[in-house]
């Protein structure tokens, strides 16, 4: 039996990392194998790619290059990690996905959708998430986190934008969890970490219905 696609997105500093993992250990206690990743990343070609893209060196190439290097890095992270624990039957978490493509090289970066399209029919195919968690909180919120979890680290290329930037990407997530609430569920993560996190495991008992189908197997290393 194929494994549930979970994933998180929302604007910086919004606590996707954190509440995915604290999904996964929720999953894990309930008897469920999961395997958490991230995106850019993931995979080794995945990870590579990474650096790339958030050391900011391909931003001066412009929001197309930038899409179509997410895209090479979505396709290995699919091949190589997604599609095999899926496969397998393991839950699969991941921090971030299409819809951050879709928000920030599409609605920010007006990059034309019938490129993203194709690149993603390239890249995952008919792979969909079956929930996306939307985390939202305050711009002025998430970017004091982010600030804060950083410390005296640079700015990553995203982090680094200004303001005006950072409102539009909120929007722009909000915006495409409209259009599909089928899949995507907004999250009010201004709430104490515990009680988001409860919220979300309401979501996902709710939304997908979690029952081990193997005790043995809920020991798939993170």
């Amino acid at each position: 039996m194929r494994g549930r696609f979970i994933t998180f997105e929302g604007g910086e500093g919004t606590g996707k990392s954190t509440q995915a993992s604290a999904l996964a250990d929720r999953l894990r206690a309930h008897g469920i194998a999961v395997k958490l990743t991230r995106e850019p990343g993931g995979s080794l070609g995945a990870e590579i790619i990474r650096h790339v893209l958030l050391s900011g060196v391909a931003k001066p190439l412009g929001p197309e290059a930038e899409a179509i290097l997410f895209a090479a890095a979505r396709d290995d992270h699919v091949r190589s990690t997604i599609a095999p624990a899926l496969a397998k039957g393991t839950w699969v978490i991941c921090d971030r996905f299409i819809d951050s493509t879709r928000a920030y090289q599409g609605e920010l970066g007006n990059v034309d959708r019938r490129l993203l399209s194709g690149l993603e029919r390239v890249t995952i195919g008919d792979l969909r998430p079956d929930l996306t968690l939307v985390l939202d909180v305050p711009v002025a919120t998430g970017l004091a986190r982010a600030t804060k979890r950083r410390g005296a680290a640079q700015a990553d290329r995203f982090e680094g934008e200004g303001l005006a930037f950072h409102e539009q990407l909120r929007q722009a997530y909000l915006k495409l969890a409209a259009a599909e609430p089928d899949r995507c569920v907004v999250v009010d993560a201004r709430a104490p970490k515990p009680k988001i996190g409860s919220r979300i495991w309401s979501i996902v008992n709710k939304r997908l219905q979690p029952k081990p189908a193997n005790r043995e197997a809920a020991s798939v290393t993170p």
